[in-house]
């Protein structure tokens, strides 16, 4: 059980077909653990198929499609990682402007793996300190972004791991950046 409790702050989980699913379950029970409810926001309704790596794992509810939901009605914002996930969620212009709207609002974002792809996309990395999956560190700074690896980065509610093996960090980091609430410096 985490110290930060953050009963009844609505956290959006953005993700498609592809997601590394443990980036997404780990995170969502972890919120789920501390009081907060978590949404399955997807480009498409129906269901998603996770990935254990390249072998494909279980199948998850979308609650929301990206088009119908709205940052406004959120505390925070999580994006796992899984390449092909990422890949598809980057070029997806809901996608991008859902989560831009988080920074707008100044509200904790948090990322890990391949998920910052979709935060390069979005247009908030310039200038931000991040972390990611290793071979991402190339498209990130040519982003802008200060990009080190290390196990967790947090950088004014902007929260980012690089890998599984980070999620017990990262998802400490992130309950206390949504118990803390909004950071001005959150910002697109």
């Amino acid at each position: 059980m985490s110290e930060h409790t953050i009963a009844g702050k609505k956290v959006a989980f953005l993700l498609t077909d592809g997601v590394e699913q443990v980036e997404l379950t780990s995170p969502w029970n972890a919120v789920k653990e501390a009081g907060g409810e978590p949404t399955l926001v997807a480009p498409k309704s129906g269901k998603l198929q996770g990935y254990d790596g390249t072998e494909k794992g279980e199948t998850f509810d979308v609650d929301l499609t990206v088009g119908e939901a709205n940052a406004a009605d959120f505390h925070a914002l999580v994006i796992p990682g899984g390449v092909v996930n990422a890949d598809h969620l980057r070029v997806d212009k809901d996608a991008q402007a859902f989560t831009r709207a988080f920074f707008e609002q100044h509200k904790p974002v948090a990322s890990i793996c391949h998920g910052p792809w979709l935060l390069i996309d979005a247009g908030v990395v310039n200038g931000r300190s991040l972390t990611s999956y290793h071979t991402l560190q190339t498209d990130l700074k040519n982003a802008g972004a200060d990009w080190s690896d290390e196990e967790v980065v947090v950088d004014q509610g902007l929260v980012t791991s690089r890998n599984p093996d980070d999620l017990p960090a990262f998802n400490n980091k992130l309950l206390e950046e949504i118990a803390e609430g909004e950071h001005a410096g959150q910002t697109a």
